[in-house]
């Protein structure tokens, strides 16, 4: 198998030139911009498989930047930051992000954190590859596609994990720490709020009222369950 590629963009030499020299030690092809006019440039050429993404940068602040380039390809995004407030990184999942560090950072746990997202990308395996349907609602786990009334429904790399896993596995409940485990791939030490936050992202692109959510239903002092239509398993397409 080909080098993940990543894309690291810091505005600071010193940290962006420490985690290019230590992520390309690990045999990832890797790239780095010091601003968001140079990281699209590079992102354009090099079609990454994840970025590793500043939010303080000289012409854009990496949340706008995670935007656009989760818009372009859905591609992997941690963001790295300096702030410790549990809004701020609310305000980068709400945004695409698929983790989170905040500096000060150890390179182990950053190695760590790049592996467990990239582990996303394994070949799934042929029970994995059935597509899911539900009424009108499609997911396809080859082209990690999901179509709502054949309509392509947006969502990003994580929100496509969190839904699939879900619905994988209907009628069955899981706790926060539970989907943290199984959709994140490691032990995250954080506010398990992330997973709400995901989970009221995808409610917003595949519920017809999100305020009475029909497919991912909220298990009070538990955690989130999907729920077939009427009850329907999933139909395996043809």
């Amino acid at each position: 198998m080909a080098s993940a590629k990543i894309l690291v963009v810091d505005d600071d030499p010193a940290i962006r030139n420490l985690i290019h020299r230590f992520l390309a030690k690990q045999d990832y092809h890797v790239e780095s911009a010091e601003d968001g006019k140079g990281a699209l440039a590079i992102f354009e050429q090099l079609n990454p498989d994840l970025v590793v993404l500043d939010v303080n940068l000289p012409d854009t602040n990496g949340y706008d930047l995670c935007g656009e380039m989760q818009a372009r390809t859905g591609v992997f995004v941690l963001m790295l930051t300096s702030r410790t407030d549990e809004d701020d990184k609310i305000r980068g999942f709400h945004q695409g992000a698929d983790d989170y560090l905040t500096k000060p950072f150890g390179l182990r746990e950053l190695e760590v954190r790049v592996g467990a997202i990239l582990k996303r990308q394994r070949p799934v395996t042929a029970a994995e590859q059935q597509c899911l349907t539900f009424n009108s609602l499609a997911i396809d786990p080859v082209r990690r596609e999901v179509t709502l009334d054949d309509e392509l429904v947006p969502l990003t790399a994580l929100e496509f994990d969190l839904l699939h896993f879900l619905a994988s596995h209907p009628g069955r409940v899981w706790r926060r720490a539970e989907l943290i485990q199984k959709v994140w791939d490691y032990e995250y030490v954080g506010d398990q709020r992330v997973v709400d936050v995901h989970v009221g992202q995808i409610r917003k692109k595949i519920e017809k009222d999100t305020t009475q959510p029909a497919l991912i239903q909220t298990v009070r002092g538990v955690g989130y369950k999907f729920e077939p239509p009427s009850g329907q398993l999933a139909e395996p397409e043809a």
